[in-house]
């Protein structure tokens, strides 16, 4: 029988203990695992999904916080030619019951504390044949150990670099979510491109705290791996936590996103703890507020790194070092999302058009790179939008590039909320609120936030004999909605603002609450 050529991370996994098997790989908690012991554990979890009958292009879906099952699961999709669609589990049910009903999964990863959430929309979840329980290790509801109480695959797939083994979700301006495929090609590229940007090798000791739903957390875990650096997964980030792992556990490298740095600024003592090892702290996924920055330049010893980038590239495109947080003399460039990392090309287009503008003006970023996802899963449509000829990928970011090149985000052609690096499409919450009997007409835009950058705020213009109560309408929402979607303040208006097409004039509501701001994200 002849043994294929371990293509993207099969290669990594493989190469990883080829170097040393028996260096920590990963950490959670108390427990760790060499690269030995964790690869046999992905080659179970392979064997695992081939004992259960899935085949290559099938998916399945994990549901929970961090949890390395999760990592496993997604290593093990690449050894098995199979997907791992990860569900964000801070979604409302119906929310839960959506995204796992579009990726198809045959098989579904939950966590033990989300099990009754699985449990109240199980019946919808008409492809899922089977629920496999992650719970603590030992404890009577893990069927996750039993799970890969099997032979390790032997042969594993022959797979090909554009083949996808991670899907994540994005929400859509449809108000749905859509499942960006990412490729052994788009991983392997971004890892190469990101680890060597933020000095990450065999030496560095990682943090993934952010949710493995994100591409902020799953993306960043499988960065470190290839880097060969030790992960440590982080279950919740809870900031005195965070604060007591970073130094007792010497992490070099980690990636926060702005409002969990404003929490950690916050702990007392913070100035008083060890993080000399700590030579990296990448941010993003939400604006940066000028002054929260300044404060974690003052309290934290290390380098910063600004990242900006999508889901639709694996992560990142751009990046601010070091050097030009701690340049006094280009204060101005602290607003900047940086360069272009290795292997990434933008450029700014005429918004609606496919022409470049001149240097200094605004328009909408284009980038291209090999980092691209495959498409949306099931959408062809969207695909075709999202990727064009030639290679590249509309942001639906509007911005500038300075005369070196350093590229600026100023707004949003889309209308996306980032609240505390989350992603909130407007269309969720009106599709929501739309339905209520008070409200004949309404918007939903995004105003600034102290502490999360923005949050979303309801326009609402009242039905014809209603008294909206404001304090209803946000329950209602929670009703239907994951949390930190829904508004956070209500306000009632006689009439939205429209053009002669009919189209809400949405930077009309939002510039009062933006205006005398550097940007309006």
């Amino acid at each position: 029988m002849t043994t294929s050529t371990p293509v993207g991370f099969a290669a990594v996994l493989q190469a990883r203990e080829a170097d040393g098997a028996d260096r920590e790989a990963v950490r959670y908690g108390e427990q760790s695992w060499t690269w030995r012991e964790w690869n046999d554990r992905v080659r179970r979890g392979a064997g695992a999904q081939q004992a259960a009958g899935l085949v290559p292009g099938d998916r399945v879906a994990s549901l929970d916080k961090n949890h390395p099952a999760c990592l496993e699961t997604t290593l093990a999709c690449a050894l098995a030619g199979t997907v791992n669609a990860v569900v964000n589990f801070r979604l409302a049910p119906a929310e839960i019951a959506y995204v796992v009903n579009d990726s198809a999964a045959r098989v579904l990863f939950v966590g033990a504390e989300f099990l009754p959430v699985v449990e109240q929309v199980r019946d919808q979840l008409h492809l899922v044949e089977r629920v496999v329980v992650v719970g603590p290790r030992g404890a009577p509801d893990d069927g996750y150990e039993a799970w890969l109480d099997v032979e390790p695959i032997t042969d594993p797939h022959p797979a090909e670099p554009d083949d996808c083994f991670l899907q994540l979700y994005t929400s859509g301006t449809t108000g749905f979510p859509k499942g960006a495929m990412l490729t052994h090609r788009g991983m392997v590229a971004h890892s190469r491109h990101l680890s060597a940007g933020a000095g990450l090798d065999a030496d560095s000791v990682a943090m993934v705290a952010m949710p493995l739903f994100h591409v902020a957390g799953s993306s960043w875990a499988l960065v470190a791996m290839h880097a060969g650096a030790r992960i440590v997964v982080v279950r919740e980030a809870v900031p005195q936590a965070l604060l007591d792992d970073l130094e007792r556990l010497r992490i070099t490298h980690t990636f926060f996103v702005p409002a969990l740095l404003s929490f950690l600024v916050q702990v007392p003592g913070v100035r008083d703890r060890d993080l000399s090892a700590l030579r990296c702290v990448c941010y993003g996924a939400s604006p940066m507020p000028l002054p929260l920055l300044r404060t974690c330049l003052d309290v934290f010893p290390t380098d910063f790194y600004q990242v900006y980038g999508m889901t639709e590239a694996c992560g990142v495109v751009t990046m601010l070092g070091p050097a030009e947080h701690r340049d006094l003399a280009k204060g101005h460039r602290l607003v900047s999302a940086g360069l272009p990392i290795s292997g990434v090309e933008i450029e700014i287009r005429d918004p609606g058009g496919d022409t470049p503008v001149p240097v200094g003006a605004p328009g909408e970023v284009w980038v291209r790179t090999e980092q691209l996802m495959a498409g949306y899963w099931g959408k062809p449509d969207a695909t075709a939008a999202a990727l064009q000829p030639g290679g590249w990928l509309p942001s639906g970011d509007v911005g500038h590039l300075d005369g070196d090149g350093y590229l600026y985000i100023t707004d949003r052609i889309k209308d996306v909320i980032i609240t505390g690096g989350e992603n909130i499409y407007p269309a969720e919450i009106e599709r929501v609120l739309a339905e209520h009997p008070a409200v004949a007409d309404l918007a939903v835009i995004g105003v600034p936030d102290d502490k999360w950058g923005e949050v979303p705020l309801a326009m609402v213009v009242a039905a014809d004999g209603t008294v909206v109560d404001e304090a209803a309408l946000i329950a209602y929402c929670r009703e239907h909605l994951a949390g930190f979607k829904c508004p956070r303040s209500v306000v009632v208006v006689d009439a939205l603002p429209r053009n002669p097409t009919g189209k809400i004039l949405k930077r009309e509501l939002r510039q009062p609450y933006w205006e005398g701001r550097d940007r309006a994200v």
